[in-house]
């Protein structure tokens, strides 16, 4: 994920690779073994990087850990050819929906047995881990997870009557409405959202591409997919976002501080950019998960977040893999969501940040998570993205089905090896 915390760029989000060891000896009886670990910068605060630090040491008397921070600008190239190094990292950090480019070198240890049989991998957020399994083989270990929720005004809310959060999606639309009111705008959704629309997509039963004998297939021009993408046209008219540019051009969370937006959608952290513009609205924001279709269940959303890798190529498979078990056990995993505001790698986990409004909001979605298409070719639909210009067409009165094939045909062309 790059820094996608959301823009799942967010969000965004971040990912981090923390190392450790310690279950074999070094060579020669006192010897200690350096176990070398990839973070990505700002993924864990210097205090939780030490802390484990040190208390791993203490646990592993025999492994010493060395912690490089690597930034998240060229670490693509930096961890392919590292994959293919003669002296590998022991432990990567890598974005979730990165770990199929990485398991196409054929340079990532399988981790399947040690996450079914040791680590519970059945009860891990499907967002994380199911794009570190790669035709059946478990490569990517789940490490933390984040998702955007609604960040609303709670005064607005309170004007227009509305006493408590929706639960489905009918009854967001019919609040939204109601707060699309003279100056204040109900929802401010900018036009080429594209995380979001996946997630209404997903919730529809659709999929942004499929794959089928070995080839993907772009899947927007599918009935399920076209009623997410309607959903998403109903619901950006309540509001005066910009049909032709996501929610960076201009910064959402620089109009929502204005004081007249009454929802947008976002990963919690951005209020910390709210209250920095708008100091005011420290105490009027609320957070509630992305409405689902019935109030069952939240609905679907782009899980953003770090998975944990093992190069085939380390020196030290065994110490590497006891570094993934500590950072992905119920720990650190507690103690990482609760310092950084971060949903764990376990629904059954979050009570580590029920204390936190916004991330406990995130960990409630996190459960209804997912991740962009499983192909190693992902990347270039994302650089390319013409998801963006189908959605604009269709927010300016383009036919949905004909934009959709369109827009599906070069996700295809994109996709093909």
């Amino acid at each position: 994920m790059k820094n996608r915390f959301l823009h799942a760029p967010v969000v965004l989000v971040t990912a981090l690779a923390l190392g450790g060891c310690g279950a074999l000896p070094g060579v020669g009886g006192d010897s200690t073994t350096t176990v070398t670990v990839w973070l990505m910068k700002d993924s864990a605060s210097d205090e939780f990087v030490e802390r484990f630090t040190d208390a791993y040491e203490k646990e592993h008397p025999s492994v010493k850990l060395d912690v490089r921070i690597q930034e998240w600008t060229g670490v693509g190239q930096k961890v392919t050819a590292a994959l293919k190094a003669g002296e590998a990292p022991d432990v990567i950090e890598v974005g979730n929906t990165q770990v199929a480019q990485y398991a196409a070198s054929g340079g990532l240890l399988d981790l399947t047995l040690e996450s079914l049989r040791d680590w519970g991998s059945k009860d891990w957020l499907p967002g994380l881990a199911e794009p570190g399994r790669v035709d059946g083989v478990q490569y990517g270990i789940p490490w933390y997870a984040a998702n955007r929720v609604v960040i609303y005004h709670k005064d607005l809310f309170e004007a227009a009557g509305i006493t408590k959060a929706p639960k489905t999606r009918a009854e967001w639309l019919s609040d939204t409405e109601k707060l699309n009111t003279g100056a204040t705008q109900g929802i401010y959704l900018a036009g080429q959202d594209w995380y979001t629309l996946a997630g209404f997509i997903w919730d529809e039963g659709g999929e942004l591409a499929q794959e089928s004998a070995g080839e993907w297939t772009g899947t927007l021009a599918t009935p399920a997919a076209l009623r997410g993408m309607d959903f998403y046209r109903r619901l950006q008219a309540l509001g005066a976002g910009p049909k032709n540019a996501d929610e960076a051009t201009p910064p959402q969370a620089e109009v929502f501080a204005k004081g007249k937006v009454a929802q947008i959608i976002a990963v919690p952290g951005t209020a910390k950019a709210i209250q920095k513009a708008n100091p005011a609205l420290a105490d009027k924001l609320g957070y509630f998960p992305i409405p689902g279709k019935t109030a069952a269940k939240p609905g679907a959303v782009f899980t953003g977040g770090s998975d944990l890798i093992v190069p085939k190529r380390s020196a030290h498979h065994n110490e590497a893999v006891q570094v993934v078990k500590a950072l992905a056990g119920e720990k650190w995993q507690q103690d990482l969501a609760a310092t950084m505001s971060y949903v764990p790698n376990k629904p059954s986990l979050a009570a580590a940040v029920e204390n936190q409004a916004g991330t406990a909001a995130m960990a409630q979605g996190a459960a209804q998570g997912r991740a962009t298409p499983n192909s190693p070719q992902w990347a270039a639909v994302e650089a390319d993205n013409p998801i963006k210009p189908y959605m604009t067409a269709v927010l300016t009165g383009a036919d949905p089905r004909t934009a959709a094939r369109s827009a599906s045909s070069r996700i295809s062309s994109l996709l093909f090896p």
